[in-house]
């Protein structure tokens, strides 16, 4: 598990060289985001136990294989942090992949595991987490939201953008590095939902997979020019 720490609450957590975590510090301990894929646990939780505090709540950004993957194991040997997703990609984690009548009727992409785990919250747009704030960034799943937090101007963004082998939007096929495209659910949603994210500014980029990106609006802006570009 690789730690590197950005700024003064933001801590990401890398394993296998392409699939991110993140641990937030609150007053209270740490919110961590996603739980990256199985066998991560133990490292999630001593990388927390190195910097000082333990994990009160476990949010996540979508329910894909690679974001949700030791969310079971870590539920059991945490089982007091709360659970939280989005209401719309909880009913993933049950088995059901049924489309709502107003959603586009576009295949499901991507490992969508069954886990045994019951969220505590289910999350809607606009709600706040600790400093988080929740925003629907639907496109890569249909429920896919990312996590703002303006103590520093940090986007916490799931798989909405990539930022290995170049900055992307989720929908954009990347040669060196082609699983967050190949698992994109609709990609218009996606590069709508990735102009709302850049619309708030933000200072850092954290993502799924890739480095974290300081500065990175004109790098989120070239990735969503170049979506539209492909899809016309």
């Amino acid at each position: 598990m690789h730690i590197q720490k950005h700024g003064s609450h933001l801590i990401q957590l890398e394993r296998l060289w392409f699939v991110n975590c993140y641990l937030v510090r609150e007053d209270d301990g740490f919110t961590l985001v996603d739980t990256g894929m199985g066998g991560s646990a133990k490292g999630i939780l001593e990388a927390a136990k190195q910097n000082g505090a333990t994990i009160k709540r476990i949010v996540l950004t979508h329910a894909h294989l690679d974001h949700v993957g030791s969310l079971d194991a870590l539920h059991a040997l945490i089982p007091d942090a709360e659970v939280m997703i989005s209401a719309r990609d909880a009913r993933f984690l049950t088995g059901d992949k049924s489309l709502d009548v107003d959603e586009p009727q576009t295949p499901l992409k991507g490992g969508y595991p069954v886990v045994k785990t019951v969220p505590t919250r289910l999350l809607q747009s606009g709600d706040k987490v600790g400093s988080l704030q929740v925003i629907a960034s639907p496109g890569h799943t249909p429920g896919h939201v990312s996590y703002w937090d303006p103590r520093q101007g940090v986007l916490l963004a799931g798989d909405a953008y990539s930022t290995k082998a170049g900055t992307s939007t989720g929908g954009t096929f990347r040669l060196l590095f082609p699983f967050p495209a190949m698992a994109t659910w609709h990609k218009p949603s996606a590069i709508r939902s990735a102009e709302t994210l850049v619309a708030l500014k933000p200072k850092w980029l954290a993502t799924g997979h890739g480095k974290v990106l300081e500065n990175p609006v004109a790098s989120m802006q070239s990735a969503i020019d170049e979506a539209k570009r492909k899809t016309e």
